[in-house]
């Protein structure tokens, strides 16, 4: 079920869980998530390497996003966007643990649809 608000309703948090990806909106070569993480983070030597370009903005609580080809683990808070072209490996090396950190993600330019749910 989509949300109607971006911060509510968020699902308890729990470091342990997956994080919580709501789907927003699929159209041809576009899709927005609603991300909500509490302390996960990606796993050790794990770099996303996506055929798609992706932009972020932060909505609530902090991350660390580490580009490949940087040096230093970029810290992240409400407001914040990136824009993380195709095929720039990237993760995420932590986000803030107890509190929700809200991502809206804005997938773009994928060849093929989208899978569906």
């Amino acid at each position: 079920m989509t949300p109607d608000n971006l911060l509510a309703p968020l699902p308890p948090c729990d470091p342990g869980a997956p994080e919580w990806v709501d789907d927003l909106l699929k159209r041809p070569g576009l899709r927005i998530e609603r991300i909500v993480s509490s302390g996960q983070c990606s796993p050790p030597d794990f770099w996303y390497d996506q055929p798609e370009g992706e932009w972020i903005v932060l909505l609530s609580g902090s991350a660390g996003l580490r580009l490949e080809h940087e040096a230093h683990t970029r810290l992240l808070v409400p407001g914040d966007c990136l824009d993380i072209p195709a095929h720039c490996r990237h993760r995420v090396e932590w986000t803030a643990q107890g509190t929700h950190t809200v991502w809206l993600a804005v997938f773009y330019g994928a060849t093929a649809p989208w899978p569906s749910n």
